[in-house]
């Protein structure tokens, strides 16, 4: 069980909530970093004594050290800080709740620093599974999942008695806030509509994908490079209650779920404490209240990016890591005004179709792919 964490993204949702179970835990915080925001990691690093905090820029490093002057904390920032708090010796796991492929680098780093990962960094297996999983396997390195979705598929898999028994993994989605909704009534859909999601409170960029799916077309992604299954054994249902978090079917036809209230702090604490089981502060479900369970097929024709992401992981190759790229450029685009909702999944779908889908042997390939990915969105949208 883990004794000592380093949290990647600390002051966004998942590392705040990281941060409540570590206090909860009594676990020592090594290392804390962010992007821009300054004032939260200094009441963090205050409150957590951490020996590294690391800001996305010089600017707001030199912010921060300055507000941290009277402490003993030492402040670095980039890519070279966000490493070093991946591989700091004191650290024996780390949580990566970055948002975007700049965490796919530090997740690497960290496994060949022999580091367990709690990984919340969809990007990271999405464009780099096959280098991921195996410097995974090499350096002897367990990798746990925080996404919801993907903790309970592990925490059904505990009771799984070998591989072979398992038919289906089944992932399910909120459907977000335009479920039902078709593309004709998409075209004006508003940012402020988009990021009203019905039962998660979100970061900007997580909050759109899960609007335009694009969230669970990721984690196909990630479940076939987590769970090592062929995408066949991956199926999408919606659910819109946010109450089961996912499910697997047994080759007898019997499925096993795991349920709870919709709060983060379940498969964050999981992946810390795995395998044991402690109390937590989540809220207790209570099944009496529960009027309805429901399920629908997803929309693979109204939200594109779903679609897309299967697509580019039977590919295979950089495809998943094009897909990938493309949507954190047209997600920007989206949030600035410059394209309609619709466009992502077009934008998505257009820049995957156009990788040459190149065997991934280095992380200079999924650097590539994502580089070339991000351009192909940014010139489309030139022209349109």
């Amino acid at each position: 069980m883990t004794k000592n964490i380093s949290v990647l993204g600390s002051t966004g949702s998942i590392g705040t909530q990281a941060l409540d179970v570590a206090e909860l835990m009594g676990y020592n915080v090594k290392a804390l970093t962010a992007n821009s925001n300054v004032g939260l990691l200094e009441q963090q690093a205050r409150k957590f004594n951490p020996e590294l905090v690391v800001m996305g820029t010089e600017q707001k490093a030199r912010e921060l050290k300055l507000a941290l002057a009277d402490t003993n904390v030492r402040v670095s920032y980039g890519m070279d800080g966000l490493c070093e708090a991946a591989v700091l010796k004191s650290a024996d796991t780390v949580l990566n709740s970055v948002v975007g492929m700049v965490g796919l680098k530090p997740t690497l780093e960290a496994i060949s620093a022999k580091k367990n990962i709690a990984l919340a960094n969809k990007e990271t297996l999405v464009a780099g599974g096959s280098l991921v999983m195996r410097a995974a396997k090499e350096n002897g390195v367990n990798i746990y999942p925080v996404d919801s979705e993907h903790s309970a598929i592990f925490q059904c898999l505990q009771g799984s008695p070998c591989k072979k028994a398992v038919k289906r993994l089944i992932l399910t989605a909120s459907g977000g806030p335009f479920f039902g909704r078709s593309s004709e009534s998409l075209k004006d859909v508003t940012v402020e509509q988009a990021l009203n999601h019905p039962n998660w409170s979100m970061g900007a960029k997580i909050t759109i994908d899960s609007a335009s799916m694009m969230n669970k077309g990721l984690e196909i992604i990630e479940a076939k490079w987590l769970f090592d299954v062929p995408v066949e054994m991956i199926d999408v249902v919606v659910h819109r209650e946010s109450i089961v978090h996912s499910m697997i079917e047994y080759v007898d036809n019997s499925v096993i779920a795991q349920m709870g209230v919709p709060d983060m702090k379940i498969p964050i604490q999981y992946a810390l404490t795995y395998p044991e089981r402690v109390p937590s502060d989540v809220k207790q479900l209570d099944l009496t209240k529960l009027c309805t369970l429901s399920f629908y097929e997803p929309d693979y024709d109204t939200f594109k990016c779903l679609r897309a992401c299967k697509r580019a992981i039977a590919l295979g190759g950089t495809a998943p890591a094009a897909a990938n790229g493309a949507n954190e450029e047209a997600v920007k685009m989206f949030l600035d005004g410059k394209i309609s909702f619709l466009d992502i999944g077009e934008l998505v779908w257009s820049a995957m179709e156009n990788d040459d889908s190149k065997v991934v042997s280095s992380l200079a390939d999924v650097l590539e792919a994502d580089k070339k990915a991000r351009a192909f969105v940014k010139e489309s949208v030139k022209c349109m």
